[in-house]
């Protein structure tokens, strides 16, 4: 079955509205991140999209264990199980700001919608190498719908 897709305005819309439902109080169904912890670590996958300087990629080596290791459980359209290993640059330990967060990651979203899934097919990713639209879309649309699942809002 195939992912909604993220790069529509109406799918993209529906996730904005289920982070808006959000507040600094929500609490974790599971897991050890806060809310604002959880918006931050949302936004790693389009920094490294829209803001590569910020997370160089992986060495060769590390690339290849990442494309044929985690790449199908990251691009495929299975779920995500609760309490999976983090990569390191998805780590969000110190303190954030709410409303920032939420805001940054809403400007991501709406930022790749527009753009379209044109924009992505064949587009390289920093740990995975070229990826086509669908690949895309099931990274991008997967990992929100996880992590807003794992605060209550479904």
């Amino acid at each position: 079955m195939a992912l909604p897709n993220i790069f529509t305005k109406e799918v993209a819309d529906q996730v904005i509205g289920r982070i808006n439902q959000l507040t600094p109080e929500t609490k974790a169904v599971w897991g050890k991140m806060n809310v604002a912890q959880m918006l931050a670590h949302c936004s790693v996958s389009y920094e490294m999209v829209f803001e590569p300087e910020k997370h160089p990629k992986p060495n060769a080596f590390l690339r290849f264990i990442l494309k044929k290791l985690v790449k199908p459980k990251v691009v495929g359209e299975g779920t995500y199980g609760q309490g999976g290993k983090t990569a390191p640059q998805f780590i969000i330990a110190d303190a954030r700001e709410f409303e920032a967060e939420k805001n940054r990651l809403i400007h991501y979203i709406t930022k790749t919608q527009e753009l379209g899934e044109d924009h992505f097919e064949g587009k390289e990713s920093n740990s995975f190498g070229v990826m086509n639209k669908t690949e895309w879309n099931n990274m991008f649309y997967k990992h929100l719908d996880h992590h807003l699942k794992q605060f209550g809002v479904s």
